[in-house]
């Protein structure tokens, strides 16, 4: 692997792993907000008794994770000196207001609410953990104003070879931003849902405090029926934005060497050839890519052989096909969680509305565990369509990939920091893994259920004899 490869490698590595916690935050802030003001309206102690459960993962989450924002910037540093020194003046202002305002906003009031439960008002304290969830939105529209950059440079002018911001506000309405942001906000909702359902599936399917976690998965599963039907209608919204400003990563994305009839078919799956440029064992349906890329049934999709020829003549000589293969599964990848997310939830409120969770669905509640999951994976895969589908370019249509990397820095340097990273991150891991399984055995009222079969059965008897 050359020094631009492993450099790719890095960044996708810390950015997947740092992607496990961040939306983990924005959706259990929002879960805990509600659970609290819940409490604050209908006065219930269980409100509050579910606030401070699933509280704790959001805290745990929060610790942990905090680590992983620091090593990607660092890698930022060292790997991408001439991406930094391109898009500094841009991203200069987004990321220090995340850093400045998003980030100690968070950090400021979940401390005041980890400690002001018996010391602020009901209504200051809801206050703080409302706040929380707007920063954690905050640091994720900052962040995606960036990334949007990337994808369609807006609002800039180049100087001595550098992107230097011109105007703020179109960076902040660019069109991939208002279709990118809510699209990742909701996955990050559903994100924390279904965290939420699954470990209180677990608990129903063990008929453990069923009085709790019942509840809990009403509420788990309502926000992630509301929230995987929004991921599908801005991620189709932000697929037609892509087809008119990136239609190389759409035609990627379909697997479209050559630009389609009209009505142009979608094609479900495909065997693709990227060497010969051609697809095999396509399985095809009629008018529908028409329909997923103009709202109508017609219309002609271009395709990336014309493509990279228009390419060519824009921006020179130069490989402007992306990964095909790599795009088109994890494309599919993305939408198969994101369907997968809404059957679930929908069969999950069917049962809470005809109140059915008293008497669980076994294979269901089994489901919604492992579902816990998709979410996840959905969000890993989707962020891996949006980059791959861009190359050869980290900036679209002004710096490309190869040119990006930093000249001073050697493949072993690389290799060391990536195993290191590599192996921070799995420990990281290990530990949110190990407190969220810990505090979810525990359950809301701090002990083990299976404590009680670690005794010695001997002593059990001998205390049934004392007690007669």
């Amino acid at each position: 692997m050359d020094i631009v490869d492993l450099a790719r490698l890095q960044f996708a590595l810390t950015t997947i792993f740092h992607f496990v916690f961040v939306p983990i935050s924005i959706g259990l802030s929002l879960l805990v907000a509600i659970m609290e003001t819940m409490y604050v309206v209908k006065k219930k102690e269980l409100y509050k008794k579910m606030a401070k459960f699933w509280g704790t993962f959001l805290l745990i989450n929060f610790a942990v994770g905090i680590v992983t924002g620091i090593l990607q910037e660092f890698q930022f540093g060292m790997n991408w000196s001439d991406f930094s020194r391109f898009v500094g003046d841009v991203f200069g202002t987004p990321l220090a207001i995340e850093a400045l305002l998003a980030f100690f906003l968070e950090s400021t009031f979940i401390g005041l609410w980890v400690f002001g439960w018996e010391r602020l008002s009901k209504g200051l304290h809801l206050a703080c953990m409302w706040l929380v969830t707007v920063g954690t939105m905050l640091s994720a529209l900052w962040i995606l104003a960036a990334n949007s950059f990337m994808q369609r440079p807006v609002g800039y002018t180049i100087n001595n070879g550098r992107a230097e911001m011109t105007d703020i506000w179109a960076l902040l309405t660019n069109g991939q931003l208002l279709w990118e942001f809510p699209h990742t906000l909701f996955a990050a909702f559903a994100t924390g849902a279904f965290l939420v359902a699954g470990i209180s599936a677990w608990k129903l399917l063990r008929k453990e405090e069923t009085e709790f976690f019942i509840p809990s998965f009403k509420l788990g599963i309502t926000v992630a029926l509301i929230s995987s039907l929004a991921i599908a209608q801005f991620g189709h919204g932000q697929a037609q934005y892509l087809v008119e400003t990136q239609p190389m990563k759409m035609a990627a994305s379909e697997g479209l060497w050559e630009t389609s009839a009209d009505p142009a078919p979608w094609t479900v799956v495909a065997a693709i050839d990227a060497r010969n440029q051609q697809n095999s064992l396509e399985v095809k349906v009629p008018y529908l890519l028409s329909f997923l890329s103009y709202s109508k049934f017609s219309g002609s999709v271009p395709g990336m052989k014309d493509l990279q020829a228009q390419y060519e003549q824009s921006y020179g000589p130069g490989n402007y096909i992306p990964p095909v293969r790599t795009t088109f599964w994890s494309f599919r990848i993305m939408v198969g969680s994101g369907s997968a997310m809404i059957l679930l939830s929908l069969y999950g409120a069917y049962l809470a509305f005809r109140k059915k969770l008293e008497l669980p669905n076994k294979r269901y509640m089994q489901l919604m565990m492992a579902a816990i999951s998709l979410p996840f994976i959905g969000n890993t895969a989707g962020w891996i369509m949006t980059e791959i589908g861009r190359q050869p370019w980290t900036v679209f249509g002004l710096l490309r990939t190869e040119d990006s990397v930093s000249p001073s820095v050697s493949a072993a340097q690389i290799w060391t920091s990536l195993l290191a990273f590599s192996g921070i991150y799995l420990v990281l891991l290990g530990i949110l893994a190990y407190l969220f399984a810990r505090t979810a055995r525990k359950g809301p009222d701090g002990h083990a259920h299976e404590e009680v079969q670690l005794h010695d059965p001997f002593e059990q008897e001998d205390n049934r004899h004392v007690a007669q």
